[in-house]
């Protein structure tokens, strides 16, 4: 078993160190990070610059790139074999509902699902690592379980969240859908001291479907919020739809 772990806070950042440390003894790990917090970049790759790679004094390789990036480095440029797991994260944050668009941890592991590895993105849902050590053991679970038992022939991709408690660990898990939030709050406009301007994207919106079956409603009520993701975006519901306007042109 060989298990390759990106995330997106950076290689430095605890949640990384705390998935490794909770998968040893599974397998060979590897790790591919950002060398900086790389929040927000979804599934960019760096097209028009090229990649360095270092090697901190861990054993954890350092990409000046994207989460992306990472993954798709380690899966294509044979310094290592092909993984039989891409794990990504513990973000520093949930990723829910939209924010599966914009999230690095979960395009990471998103990369390693397109090259036909099953791959799980994990997220502590309050930011400030609060109960770091707890959600690590759930992931550790959750990996365990999926190994023994794969949920879905290969290659599968879940988003799991884990709420910042100190006894997730003996929380019941969930199977979900994504939620959605409302837009966005106004980005933020702020003059430096020279009287120019810049602006700070907003904060997410509030959640706006977070009924019973959604990720937002699971990590409410204490759950473990597992969603199987898939990449095809075709709105299949409306193709007939689509079918007949093309039909009347």
């Amino acid at each position: 078993m060989r298990i390759l772990i990106a995330n997106d806070d950076g290689y430095l950042a605890p949640g990384i160190a705390a998935l490794v440390a909770a998968c040893e003894g599974l397998g060979h790990i590897d790790v591919f990070a950002p060398e900086r917090n790389a929040s927000g970049t979804s599934n960019a790759l760096s097209l028009h610059q090229p990649l360095s790679l270092h090697t901190a004094s861990n054993g954890f390789r350092y990409v000046s790139g994207t989460p992306s990036d990472c993954v798709h480095l380690a899966l294509t440029s044979g310094l290592i074999p092909k993984p039989d797991l891409v794990l990504s994260g513990i973000n520093n944050g949930a990723n829910m509902g939209d924010d599966t668009l914009y999230s690095g941890t979960v395009a990471a592991a998103t990369e390693g699902h397109l090259f036909g590895v099953p791959a799980i993105a994990f997220s502590l849902t309050d930011k400030g690592w609060q109960h770091l050590d707890v959600a690590a053991r759930v992931a550790r679970q959750v990996v365990e379980h999926a190994l023994a038992q794969p949920p879905a022939a290969r290659p599968w991709l879940l988003n799991v969240n884990i709420p910042a408690l100190a006894d997730v660990d003996k929380a019941p898990w969930a199977i979900t859908r994504l939620g959605r939030r409302h837009a966005s709050f106004p980005a933020v406009a702020q003059a430096n001291p020279r009287g120019d301007m810049f602006y700070w994207i907003g904060p997410a919106g509030e959640a706006k479907e977070d009924g019973e079956g959604t990720d937002f409603h699971a990590v409410r009520h204490g759950q473990v919020s597992i969603t199987p993701l898939q990449v095809d975006m075709t709105d299949h519901q409306r193709l007939p739809a689509w079918q007949g306007w093309v039909g009347t042109r």
